[in-house]
């Protein structure tokens, strides 16, 4: 059985500050939890990609493509704009309508991984405090464990960025305590993709319901080379909520280079089963860390197939993550 050691605020803090940003991370996160080399982990994908399957009934798709779970995305009025299906348009902004969510999702045998929010803290942070709250709740009842973030600068400079999100992270831990839902920053963008900055926010914070939505490929994205990042995945991966599974495939001499970032991303981004990160090596790392989340199929390639084929990469990369299960 996975046993946990509870970690205080105090004792993060005091722990983070010890050591060097590097490797004091992993020697500190890891202790929260230990690793369990049977943790078996829901497969699905982003409901985003449901529509390349089956326009009109996403729990249709998801049974075509043989997943158990979809990261549900919600848009300010807390509906899923993106999960449709006959009759029906959910809501979890409303008591009847989670609980019409939490029907379907028995009667189809599927389950949420997490909700998707994205973030405008900058621009209103209070409205994004009352949804926060608003969506752990209904994720509480519905047994969602996980929220995706984001926490991503769109006017202010970096340097008074970090400063700015430990705040508006920590006021939204604190200002929806008491549930065990936690929420994910996804490594998005300039910011959260360079590890000491992600660091530095997290433990700034200090919340263990403060963790990462893992995105494999944005690093990759971001510039640094193959051989590093799988030591990034090591050091965010005790701290790991919740995942987007993609890919890409550099040519031979850009692999293993520091890159410009964002480098020539929708030439070479492809399906998880042809590109250069290796998933063995990821699931391998996640499960020594303890992780017990989705992994969450993510392919921003798929608009360079045919419509006619976008069902079946989709379809082949979800069988690509079970066999690593």
């Amino acid at each position: 059985m996975k046993k946990s050691i509870e970690l205080t605020r105090r004792k993060f803090l005091t722990a983070a500050a010890a050591g060097a940003a590097g490797p004091a991370w992993p020697r500190i996160a890891t202790s929260v939890v230990a690793a369990d080399e049977k943790a078996q982990w829901c497969i699905g994908c982003r409901d985003v990609f449901l529509k390349y399957v089956d326009k009109a009934d996403c729990w249709a798709a998801l049974k075509a493509l043989g997943a158990d779970c979809f990261e549900a995305q919600v848009n300010d009025e807390l509906a899923l704009d993106s999960f449709s299906a006959p009759g029906r348009q959910y809501t979890v902004a409303t008591t009847e309508g989670i609980s019409i969510l939490k029907a379907d999702l028995a009667e189809n045998r599927r389950r949420i991984a997490a909700f998707c929010m994205h973030n405008k803290f900058e621009q209103r942070m209070d409205k994004e405090i009352e949804m926060a709250q608003q969506l752990v709740q209904a994720a509480d009842r519905l047994g969602v464990p996980a929220i995706r973030i984001d926490v991503a600068p769109r006017a202010m400079p970096i340097p008074e960025f970090l400063q700015f999100a430990i705040k508006a992270c920590r006021r939204l831990c604190d200002d929806t305590k008491g549930l065990s839902v936690r929420f994910g920053i996804e490594n998005h963008g300039r910011f959260t993709n360079d590890p000491d900055q992600m660091e530095k926010l997290i433990a700034g914070v200090g919340s263990d319901r403060l963790g990462i939505t893992l995105d494999t490929a944005n690093l990759y994205w971001w510039g640094h080379p193959l051989d590093t990042v799988y030591g990034i995945y090591e050091r965010f991966a005790p701290r790991v909520v919740h995942t987007h599974c993609k890919s890409i495939r550099y040519p031979d001499d850009k692999k293993n280079i520091k890159r410009e970032m964002g480098w020539e991303y929708s030439k070479y981004s492809c399906p998880i089963y042809e590109g250069d990160l290796d998933f063995n090596r990821i699931a391998s790392i996640l499960r020594k860390a303890g992780y017990r989340g989705a992994l969450c199929v993510e392919d921003e390639a798929l608009g360079r197939f045919a419509e006619a084929e976008r069902s079946e990469c989709l379809r082949k990369e979800i069988t690509f993550l079970r066999k690593l299960v």
